[in-house]
């Protein structure tokens, strides 16, 4: 309570999570730390453009009304032109015009905006979100895990004034350099499997359950080495921290490692024990590309996300000539989880999606 001109003013409050995110209006009208995280929220956005924009990175807009969906292994909202006869789908990513921007001789572009996936809603997952995405000509993803370190850390300068923060239990410090783990030592220290040792999906289950893990036994090989990262590794990164060097069969549009067909470039940044970012070297030969969407069909089942269609037109902005690239993508409701401290995406997103009244 306070007083106000000699009256005593009792302000309301609204702590129920549920009726909070239905009527946000009223959550934001009585709550000033919900009022402080979207403004928090605000800077994170502005920080990361001009972290860009200074940076010689160009902001464009791609359709989120797409003929053909890609750039994630994601199952995609599907809708309908009623003149054009055509069904289409919400984006699930980016990735794909924003390359063939670089094509078009944009060597530095990134987008901030909306990614759309029909999937399940967990504290970490809403069907809509707010992705970063940049894609950067004649970079590796060596140079790109040290730009992302350094903006990550000017975003903390900027939002919060710090680059400690505090998320759960723990002290988390964003100054760079991030620790760096390599993908199949990691998963050899965490669980003992060397996934090299077993390079087909049999091979690998058949360690899986000798261990005596839980998993979906007729899973593609890249599901399982997905579920190993998910269960064994994931959770254990609480400190900012590169995860680098993936198979392949997960990373259909990253390059080859040098001298191991095996292995991606590809790295994802991972804070909190969730993951934060996905970043690789991103694969520029086009026959190799085709070679891995026409895999990706085979090894895949249809209901599987991963099953990439094949972008005809993608391919043939590749054989126009596209330059060896780095490129990015971050989850910004995510980021901004962990410089709030919320527990849940939904805290971080002002009308976040809700189940039905009647279904609760």
């Amino acid at each position: 309570d306070e007083v106000v001109d000699g009256q005593v003013v009792r302000h309301a409050t609204l702590a129920d999570p549920e009726t909070r995110f239905r009527q946000r209006y009223a959550d934001l009208a009585v709550n000033e730390e919900v009022r402080k995280i979207f403004r928090t929220r605000a800077k994170i956005v502005n920080s990361l453009r001009r972290y860009l924009d200074e940076r010689g990175f160009l902001e464009v807009e791609t359709p989120i009304l797409q003929p053909i969906y890609g750039g994630a292994a994601a199952k995609p909202f599907v809708t309908h032109h009623n003149q054009l006869h055509q069904d289409l789908y919400l984006r699930i990513s980016f990735e794909l015009y924003l390359k063939r921007l670089v094509v078009g001789g944009f060597d530095r572009v990134y987008e901030i905006g909306r990614d759309f996936r029909n999937e399940g809603v967990s504290y970490k997952h809403n069907p809509e979100f707010t992705q970063l995405e940049f894609y950067w000509a004649y970079a590796d993803y060596l140079k790109v895990m040290e730009l992302t370190e350094n903006m990550i850390a000017f975003v903390c300068d900027q939002a919060l004034g710090t680059r400690k923060v505090t998320f759960a239990d723990h002290e988390i410090d964003f100054n760079p350099p991030w620790q760096r783990v390599n993908l199949r030592e990691g998963l050899i220290q965490a669980t003992g499997i060397d996934i090299n040792a077993y390079p087909t999906a049999e091979e690998l289950a058949k360690v899986m359950l000798e261990k005596g893990m839980k998993f979906n036994p007729t899973a593609a090989r890249g599901k399982l080495i997905d579920h190993l990262l998910g269960e064994y590794l994931e959770p254990t990164f609480i400190q900012p921290t590169f995860l680098y060097d993936y198979p392949r069969d997960i990373s259909p549009l990253a390059k080859n490692k040098p001298g191991d067909p095996s292995t991606v470039e590809r790295f994802e940044g991972f804070v909190g024990g969730m993951e934060l970012c996905n970043a690789f070297s991103e694969l520029n030969d086009p026959i190799e590309q085709e070679t891995r969407f026409l895999e990706m069909g085979r090894e895949y089942k249809a209901e599987d996300e991963e099953r990439h269609p094949m972008d005809e037109d993608y391919l043939q902005a590749m054989f126009y000539g596209m330059p060896p690239q780095g490129g990015f993508g971050m989850g910004i409701d995510r980021l901004t989880m962990l410089l709030t401290n919320e527990r849940t995406i939904r805290e971080v997103i002002l009308f976040p999606h809700l189940r039905n009244k009647d279904e609760e």
